[in-house]
This record gives structure tokens, sequence and C-alpha cells, in this order.
């Protein structure tokens, strides 16, 4: 079985802090300078993305506890939303990819984005079947080896059956250190993404010479 790996952020969709930060600040009440110096400047997304709360409930009431920001799931989703636009030529190709083996997210981020998937990424939701994969689920950060490590576990393939698709070449990098196949996802000085490169990547990986067994 081959295995697709996505990222999320950057790759399926585009992705702006700087259109859910003021949306934050809004539904919130605060200051987005005070979002982020105290939330994101003090590592708590960052421990939130690799599991430091098991659920949306523990990461709203951390958040509320920490910025003073009293956001209900919906709010937090309508904020996130607002930062996300599907890049088209990375959902077909997920969808294509969908139709030579098993597809997934891998994506560093905390348990309400994967709570909030069908809201957040409906144009891939059906397609992923559950495969869902976040880093405050694994309980590692991409690049960390582990994280690639645990991710094929979930599906029991060796690293050379899967593939990561991904905007961050520390990302890719990590992958590849771990056996994987990567495949590094740009976006053009002219604000276009290399879907094409991205198509390609995965025609070449579906069509890879496998080792005698």
């Amino acid at each position: 079985m081959d295995v697709y790996f996505f990222d999320c952020d950057k790759t399926l969709y585009d992705y702006d802090f700087h259109k859910r930060l003021p949306a934050l600040a809004s539904l919130g009440g605060v200051s987005q300078y005070h979002l982020a110096s105290s939330w994101w400047a003090g590592g708590f997304e960052r421990a939130a993305e690799i599991g430091e709360y098991s659920t949306s409930a523990e990461y709203l009431d951390a958040f509320a506890d920490v910025t003073g920001a009293r956001l209900t799931l919906e709010q937090w989703q309508e904020a996130r939303k607002a930062a996300m636009t599907p890049i088209q030529g990375s959902i077909d190709a997920l969808h294509e990819a969908a139709t030579l083996g098993t597809v997934s997210l891998l994506s560093n981020n905390p348990i309400p984005f994967k709570d909030s998937l069908p809201v957040l990424t409906p144009e891939i939701v059906d397609v992923l079947q559950g495969n869902d994969l976040v880093s405050a689920v694994l309980g590692a950060r991409k690049p960390e080896r582990r994280i690639y490590t645990r991710a094929l576990g979930r599906f029991g393939v060796a690293a050379g059956d899967a593939i990561l698709f991904d905007d961050s070449l520390a990302n890719v990098e990590g992958a590849r250190e771990a056996g994987m196949h990567a495949f590094h996802f740009t976006k053009r000085d002219d604000g276009t993404f290399d879907t094409d490169g991205l198509r390609a990547a995965i025609h070449a990986f579906a069509g890879r010479t496998r080792p005698a067994s």
C-alpha cells in the first residue's frame, strides 16, 4: 500500500495568519498584539501542536486563561477559516492521489483543527476518510523524526512506500531523513502555486521502480 501524506496549510490551502489574528482579536475582544505576545510568543500554540491539550475544550479553556479571550469552538473555526483559501490544483491532486493509494493529512496543528476539519476543509474531508493525522495526536511536530515514524505506524507501511507533500523544506528534508519520499511544494514569485509539479511528483511516486523482494 502506498500512502500519500499532504500538509494542509500552504499546501492544500493557502494560509494567512495576518487574516486569522484580527478575526480572533475581534471575536475575543482583545488586541492582536496581546494575542500574539501571550499565546503565540508564549509558546502555547506550539505546545498545543504537540498534544498539551487533548480536547478542544481544554485548548479553548487554556486560550481563555492565557489571553482573556473566551471563544467558542465555532468562533475559533470562524477565525481559522478566514485565513484559509483552497488551492484548487492541490485539492484536485489529492483527489487524484486517492485513486492511486491511501491519502492522509500530516499537519502541525492542535486538536481543535482536527475536530473542525468538516468546517475548515469541506473540499477534502470526504476523500480523507478519517485519515487526518495532526501533530497534537501524534505527540510530535514536523520535522521531528518521530512524527514520521508514528504516522507510518498508523498505516503499517514502510517509509519507502510513503511520500510527503509539504511547503516547508525542513519538513521535506525530515521526511527524507526518515526514509520517505517527499516533494517540496512551492509558491512562485507571481503568487501561483506549483500544482503541476505536485501532480507530476504524485505520478512519479506511483510509477516508481520498487526494489525486488
